[in-house]
């Protein structure tokens, strides 16, 4: 019998959906301070803002057959003006980024679910080094700007490829392909 070093189990079934459970919103939480003020130092502490009274959390949670495991990706919407959603704070857990895919779904959730609402442009700001995967998803850059000491550029989505989705409280399921 050969013994080494086995990869950790990750989930190869995803549920992306809006966060409607207390654990969920939990684990969007916990996530976003391990990304946004443990790896990336961007905020001290805790990342939430006023933001957060009024934004709509949507997670990617990771699946054990049937049954939901952990959360593993994030992001936020809301409404600023009549019309006009902005996503922010998108995350996906370090061990679950080579996974593909798992940002793409949250975006495409986001921006859908926020049509359905009557959304009629989409915002957000994105760390510049991510442009290209809005760009691929058929995102405009705006502007360029400096965030948190960081270059970030605005970005518009194409809502034409965003057909509204009114079911976002169950979402859809994500298969990510595997990276070798």
């Amino acid at each position: 019998m050969m013994y080494g070093t086995f990869r950790p189990f990750r989930a190869a079934d995803f549920q992306v959906k809006f966060a409607t459970q207390t654990w969920e919103r939990r684990g969007a939480a916990r996530l976003r301070q391990e990304v946004f003020c443990q790896e990336q130092g961007l905020f001290a502490g805790d990342d939430r803002d006023p933001i957060d009274e009024v934004a709509i959390p949507l997670v990617a949670v990771s699946m054990l057959g049937l049954l939901a495991d952990d959360v593993v990706g994030t992001v936020r919407i809301h409404e600023a003006a009549p019309g006009e959603w902005w996503g922010s704070r998108l995350a996906v857990a370090e061990d679950y980024r080579k996974v593909g895919a798992l940002g793409a779904a949250l975006i495409r959730l986001a921006v859908c679910s926020a049509h359905a609402r009557g959304c009629t442009s989409f915002l957000a700001h994105v760390q510049s080094q991510n442009a290209l995967l809005f760009r691929r998803l058929r995102w405009e850059i705006v502007e360029e700007k400096q965030l948190h000491g960081r270059p970030h550029v605005l970005m518009r989505a194409d809502l034409a490829h965003y057909p509204p989705i009114h079911d976002a409280e169950t979402g859809f399921h994500a298969q990510p392909r595997r990276a070798a």
